[in-house]
């Protein structure tokens, strides 16, 4: 990735978080960007997010979808970037992902330390 790029996409988290804080509700759910990945061209934006807990995440992310093109308006009229990467709502998995290794690490551990 550029420094263009990086620079668009950390301004597109901050402002977005801030827009999805205040226009969706999600009910019974925490959404938050983990990142956002501009392509080479500008041409679309992959945010990334993680939801809590994650039997929410199917909802909130069909939320996200059905507001993206409003919240992409809002988006262009607070930034004024030509061209503005069209928005796409990815669930990370990341954080998850790393929370079963660390367990699978933490049962493994403990197991060895039993057999001692």
């Amino acid at each position: 990735m550029n420094h263009r790029t990086e620079r668009v996409g950390n301004l597109i988290q901050q402002e977005l978080g801030k827009l999805i804080q205040r226009e969706i509700e999600f009910p019974g759910a925490l959404v938050t960007i983990t990142d956002v990945v501009i392509d080479k061209k500008m041409e679309g934006a992959k945010v990334m997010v993680s939801v809590l807990p994650k039997n929410k995440t199917a909802e909130a992310l069909d939320l996200l979808d059905k507001s993206a093109a409003h919240l992409q308006h809002l988006l262009l009229k607070k930034i004024n970037i030509k061209p503005m990467p069209r928005i796409k709502f990815e669930i990370d998995f990341g954080a998850e992902n790393a929370a079963a290794i660390e367990k699978l690490l933490t049962e493994e551990g403990s197991s060895e330390s039993d057999s001692h």
